[in-house]
């Protein structure tokens, strides 16, 4: 079985050599490709991306969903591994997913857990890890629906799971983690408008925050990643707040 490695980019030099050099043993040995969709970078991802070989198409921001889509379109190969341009293959998993696409099984996708890192830092308890993200699938077999920053794979089929890791480095300072969080609770704000989160609401915009902390940090012990598990999951609840204000703002806007 061949594999299509499929991301799409913008202003990604730091994070694109380690994800590339992560799977670039894989697609040779598979006979595979790697596909890089960019929405306009300026930096030099497209210099990187071409360097490893990869096929490069430029296209508009179309959101998440449908960029990830128009990449995951463009593979020719049997299989399709999904990636972010912040992710890369511990080796272990490069070995298991081989294996996988050799193996015969009936299945249409498969479910990959995800070590996230924060300041450095893997991130082992309080709900992330282990993160499972269906990312290999069959050509043709799965597809993103958008929901907010953080489009949603539907596959029709079986699907199985995998145990090594992929590496998910998007937040190696304070700054980047912020900057995330603020883009994505403004597109989470939108998807609770959508859901009719219409009102101001304090249970939204101050207990549900600190009750996500608490469960986050002390129930699910996150309490033991030490200082950057602290500010994590002190700025998640951030997040949490600022995502349903933001819906508050919005609605409001729409109704005059």
């Amino acid at each position: 079985m061949t594999l299509s490695v499929v991301l799409i980019t913008f202003n990604e030099e730091a994070n694109l050599p380690r994800t590339l050099e992560s799977v670039v043993p894989l697609v040779s040995h598979q006979k595979g490709e790697i596909i890089v969709v960019d929405s306009g970078s300026t930096d030099r991802t497209l210099e990187i991306a071409e360097s490893f070989g990869a096929k490069v198409f430029r296209e508009p921001w179309k959101g998440f969903a449908s960029q990830k889509n128009s990449a995951m379109s463009k593979a020719s190969m049997d299989w399709v591994l999904q990636l972010d341009a912040d992710e890369s293959l511990e080796p272990e998993l490069g070995v298991e997913l081989e294996n996988a696409l050799q193996s015969g099984a009936q299945v249409q996708g498969y479910w990959i857990p995800r070590k996230n890192f924060f300041l450095g830092r893997w991130m082992r308890r309080g709900g992330f890890y282990p993160d499972r993200k269906l990312r290999l699938v069959r050509r043709g077999a799965g597809r993103f629906e958008e929901y907010g920053a953080h489009p949603t794979m539907k596959i029709k089929g079986p699907t199985a799971r995998l145990s090594h890791s992929l590496l998910h480095c998007a937040y190696p300072t304070l700054r980047a983690y912020i900057d995330h969080m603020n883009s994505y609770s403004s597109m989470g704000a939108e998807v609770a408008v959508a859901e009719g989160h219409r009102t101001f609401s304090l249970t939204n915009i101050a207990l549900r925050p600190l009750l996500t902390f608490l469960y986050n940090y002390f129930l699910r012990l996150g309490f033991l990643d030490g200082r950057e598990g602290f500010l994590l999951h002190l700025y998640h609840a951030a997040y949490v707040s600022w995502k349903y204000a933001k819906a508050w703002e919005l609605a409001r806007r729409q109704k005059k």
